[in-house]
């Protein structure tokens, strides 16, 4: 089982920004960084293949494609390879967020 997190305003006390993370800046923010992509349907592909519809950010890294997932003001993002940790805390910083487990 992968670790999953979530970055996250709901921690935030009341302050200058919005509590949930808006589709609107994501795309705006995203925009801006050349190792990110936007896409509204994640496809997994193994053994057999799925999609996804959603509002998904993929990150770049090296051979692979890590999606940062905007949903319901949050982003989610996969622990799975060890290098997101960084730009996931990067991101989180970023956009005035935290980052928690789940």
């Amino acid at each position: 089982m992968s670790q999953r997190y979530r970055i996250t305003r709901t921690m935030q006390e009341q302050n200058h920004l919005e509590q949930n993370i808006s589709l609107e800046e994501c795309k705006s923010y995203f925009a801006a960084k050349p190792d990110f992509s936007y896409t509204s349907v994640f496809t997994v592909k193994g053994e057999t293949t799925m999609s996804i519809d959603g509002d998904f950010f993929m990150w770049s890294y090296g051979d692979s494609t890590i999606p940062f997932r905007h949903y319901q003001g949050d982003i989610y993002v996969s622990g799975t390879n060890e290098a997101v940790i960084p730009k996931m805390i990067e991101v989180a910083s970023d956009l005035g967020a935290d980052v928690v487990e789940g």
